[in-house]
């Protein structure tokens, strides 16, 4: 457990790495005593200054929600981070990857909520009820820290590696669709690079919202009605470079568009 100094100085570093576009070392190098409600307190003190500075939470992302993921970080359940308005990017409007350090993408079944979630005692059913519609989304991930050399806590404070997110045209009820059976391709330039299907996501992307439900509570935060859901990405995260020109095409959804310059 760090000291409140301490997670108000890496806090700092962090959101000094995203204005400057310059990395730092991983945190859990040179604090290897950091554990995981301390990265979360890291990641709230730079949200709260966001938001503080005019920023508005929007929404939340799920990491960490394959299992191949979590036996790779160690760890037996996924990580959150706070998706603002300012992160928010456009199909129309191409990325600069200047704004960025390490930019990647993954396709992710997004999730648009019309009535607020319980907490502590979230179910699946739950969501489904109170989803409003699901969505074709892209996330565009990031880290702060040096060449992805990151570690659980360090990709928690770090807001889980969150960046930005764009969302295609198509709404469609949750009742309409089987959730954990969207298949999804990506094209990069023209060319699929990546397949993956929505079960992909703890076998049901479902299943990550109501745990996110429950995960924030403890932190003092809700799900709300009008909020985004990010749950976790169908296939592997891709690299974005100058000039790619993205395209992620889901059966029953429709296709989300992400270029960059």
């Amino acid at each position: 457990m760090l000291s409140a100094a301490i997670r108000d100085e890496l806090a700092a570093d962090l959101a000094q790495a995203e204005r400057s576009r310059v990395p730092i070392s991983p945190l859990t190098t040179a604090h290897p005593g950091i554990d995981v409600v301390d990265a979360y307190e890291i990641q709230l003190i730079n949200i709260r200054q966001r938001i503080a500075e005019g920023a508005r939470v929007v929404g939340h992302k799920v990491g960490l929600s394959s299992l191949a993921m979590q036996q790779m970080m160690g760890v037996d359940e996924p990580d959150y981070g706070h998706l603002l308005n300012e992160m928010q990017v456009f199909e129309d409007a191409p990325v600069p990857t200047a704004n960025y350090l390490y930019p990647r993408i993954e396709v992710e079944v997004g999730f648009i909520l019309g009535a607020d979630l319980p907490g502590a005692d979230c179910t699946e059913d739950d969501v489904l009820a109170a989803v409003e519609a699901v969505v074709p989304s892209i996330e565009l991930i990031d880290t702060r820290i040096t060449d992805w050399k990151i570690k659980l806590c360090d990709t928690i404070a770090d807001n889980a590696s969150s960046a930005g997110f764009v969302l295609g045209k198509g709404r469609v009820s949750p009742g309409d669709v089987d959730v954990k059976n969207i298949n999804a391709t990506l094209k990069c330039n023209g060319e699929v690079i990546a397949e993956g299907r929505s079960d992909a996501v703890l076998g049901n992307p479902v299943t990550a919202v109501a745990w996110l439900a429950r995960k924030v509570e403890s932190f003092g935060v809700r799900l709300k009605a009008g909020d985004i859901v990010l749950p976790g990405s169908c296939t592997r995260a891709i690299d974005a470079r100058p000039g790619d020109e993205f395209v992620a095409e889901f059966d029953h959804l429709g296709p989300v568009h992400l270029s960059f310059k």
